[in-house]
């Protein structure tokens, strides 16, 4: 194995893993045996999670029409696909130590995941995917770049060498991290997806995120507009300014360019309000 290599994994190994409750989601939604009843089972073994779970389930983000006083009920509300990125993504802001902030603008970081996650979730409805299934492209967007947060943490002087390259007119973060790091966030990210078992999908989208062409998805269509649209409408930081274009292949997807897409998505302002409670309580 080479040394660069070993640095990553190294470092993608100091991660903390997610409480067990939500490992134990993560594998039974794997499973396609899995019924609702043996998740939520699950789920109310952790009553603090329960808890944020149902808070969440409740807010403005779902938009709801009558309170959801239990698990048993959420799950049949939202659908199990629903239900474990809801999870997901709550563990996922959770386990981040609070020490990254010393190194990353966290506010500006989260800001940026949760419109490009509000977004992909938009466009992948808009392509005609169920509720059910768009909260996936909902945890995808949250999570892809999470090997940023894996760098700031264990390799921080490297972290800061190449941010401080990418805010060079014309830089690409991705580039910048090669030349110091020889590897990207998309590389480390995909790492840090397979030691939390994050399921396939999941870990192409943070794999391929600024790669849409070495892998074909619709996911991952969704996932490389929303990146570049949530740049443009500047939410929050990406770590560069760049804008990459979009292949002809999104562009057929949708039928459209970037900023014909922007003043389809009338909404997004307000859908990423209501998203932040997931930073919210993920962060309790």
């Amino acid at each position: 194995m080479s040394d660069i290599n070993e640095r990553l994994l190294a470092a993608v190994e100091k991660m903390p893993a997610f409480p067990q409750s939500v490992s134990k989601v993560l594998k039974l939604a794997g499973d396609i045996n899995c019924s609702q009843k043996d998740l939520v089972e699950v789920i109310k073994r952790d009553p603090v999670f329960t808890l944020k779970i149902l808070r969440l389930v409740n807010s403005a983000y779902f938009g709801l029409s009558r309170e959801i006083s239990s698990i048993n009920h959420a799950s049949v509300y939202l659908g199990l696909n629903t239900l474990k990125n809801v999870a997901l993504g709550l563990a996922a802001v959770g386990v981040i130590p609070k020490s990254v902030s010393n190194r990353l603008d966290m506010g500006a970081f989260w800001l940026h995941s949760l419109a490009t996650a509000t977004c992909t979730r938009m466009l992948g409805l808009k392509l005609g995917v169920s509720r059910d299934d768009a909260a996936e492209y909902f945890a995808a967007g949250l999570l892809h770049d999470i090997g940023k947060v894996v760098f700031a943490l264990y390799m921080p002087d490297e972290f800061e060498q190449a941010t401080a390259k990418a805010l060079e007119p014309g830089a690409s973060l991705s580039q910048c991290e090669r030349e110091v790091f020889g590897a990207t966030h998309a590389d480390i990210g995909a790492m840090l997806a397979g030691k939390w078992n994050l399921p396939a999908d999941l870990h192409d989208a943070v794999a391929f995120h600024h790669s849409p062409i070495e892998m074909a998805s619709q996911l991952l269509d969704c996932l490389f507009a929303a990146n570049q649209i949530s740049k443009r409408l500047a939410f929050g930081s990406a770590g560069n300014y760049e804008i990459e274009p979009f292949p002809d292949r999104i562009r057929e997807r949708f039928g459209m360019g970037m900023d014909e897409l922007i003043a389809d998505l009338s909404s997004l302002d307000e859908e990423v309000e209501n998203a932040r409670i997931f930073i919210k309580l993920g962060e309790a």
